[in-house]
């Protein structure tokens, strides 16, 4: 075929998707009238998952030439338009604008719903405990620099659940507006710094590093210093007018950051869960030990494992773990009676399904 006949035939195919996406549109208005009659929650992360595995499955059977992420980003942006219909959903996050939270907020939930930054992990959850935001989205741990510790202590005092996750691959940029051999100093967060400890020591080595709140923050003060670059993310580059000089400097290709979607309700079943809980032993020898001894004898795979003091009392920790499974299956419910009877104090943090990462 020739140029203009293609074009032709991508024309005509548009024209039919643009019929079958309002008549979706359609169906979704329906749902949320369905969801506000019966008082159910607008945003369904369990429905949600299951579509996009769904979807990805069929496009392996039907030998589909889009990519697995391709297809996933597509859909999130078709479900993001329809939540946007069923309700004005507002998502906080961990910010300001252009962080790598904001990213993963976004690629969780799409361009169609309101954001709202807030200045500490512990803002996040008020707005959304307040009922001032529907969810929140907070980092929760990284592959290279580990757990988030200020989230996990939150999580002691809040009556939030987690409903959902995000896995985000990070990539750091060394980004500026002048070459790299004139740089004299490069702003970033002290986090990205140690993602980055590596690469910087082989090829600036000489190069000041200033610590400062956050990547963007990083990013606006390269923009205005000209000696100076940063290690930012490519949203907060774009934002401040900064050339990528070397891409993906992280010395971990793999690295990637936890997020946690925070709500007011847990997440129904799947079929491919995982459960957050925090419990605190009691003060005898061996507790830690026959407290998790259930979850070896039943055969759930323990994949976290964390400890925080309890800042109620001297030498008193919690423990936050992950294990697989959904807190109503009947072989997790065993695990966690167990659990309970060598614990002073047990509590589920939610359960959720599993993804993969972005």
């Amino acid at each position: 075929m020739k140029l203009p006949e293609i074009r032709q035939k991508i024309d005509a195919l548009d024209e039919q998707l643009l019929k079958l996406l309002n008549e979706r549109a359609d169906l979704v208005h329906e749902v949320g009238v369905v969801k506000r009659a019966d008082g159910t929650e607008i945003y369904a992360p369990e429905r949600e998952e299951m579509v996009l595995r769904a979807l990805t499955e069929k496009n392996i059977q039907l030998k589909g030439r889009l990519p697995e992420k391709s297809i996933r980003a597509i859909y999130r942006e078709i479900m993001s338009a329809s939540l946007a219909l069923e309700k004005d959903l507002t998502i906080a996050y961990f910010g300001p604008e252009a962080t790598n939270t904001h990213q993963a907020a976004r690629s969780k939930f799409g361009a169609s719903v309101h954001y709202t930054p807030k200045v500490s992990i512990a803002d996040v959850f008020d707005v959304v405990a307040r009922g001032n935001a529907d969810y929140g989205v907070v980092p929760i741990e990284n592959s290279t620099e580990g757990a988030v510790n200020h989230t996990l202590d939150v999580f002691m005092d809040s009556e939030l659940r987690i409903c959902a996750q995000i896995l985000m691959k990070i990539e750091n940029h060394l980004v500026a507006k002048i070459p790299r051999e004139k740089i004299k100093r490069i702003y970033s967060h002290p986090q990205v710094f140690g993602q980055c400890r590596n690469w910087l020591r082989q090829n600036l080595p000489y190069v000041e590093l200033v610590e400062v709140s956050s990547t963007p923050r990083a990013a606006e003060l390269a923009a205005g210093d000209e000696d100076a670059a940063a290690i930012t993310g490519q949203m907060a580059a774009e934002y401040h007018g900064l050339r990528v000089l070397e891409p993906s400097i992280q010395d971990i290709a793999s690295n990637t950051t936890r997020f946690l979607v925070i709500g007011r309700t847990a997440s129904p079943p799947t079929g491919d869960d995982r459960t957050s809980l925090m419990f605190c032993v009691q003060d005898k020898p061996g507790a830690l030990f026959h407290a998790l001894e259930p979850f070896n004898r039943l055969k759930i795979s323990m994949s976290k494992i964390e400890s925080r003091p309890s800042k109620r009392k001297a030498w008193e920790y919690f423990f936050f773990v992950d294990i697989d499974g959904h807190a109503s299956e009947e072989v997790v419910q065993q695990a966690l009676a167990a659990l309970a009877q060598h614990c002073t104090f047990v509590k589920i943090l939610g359960t959720y399904p599993k993804t993969l990462p972005t």
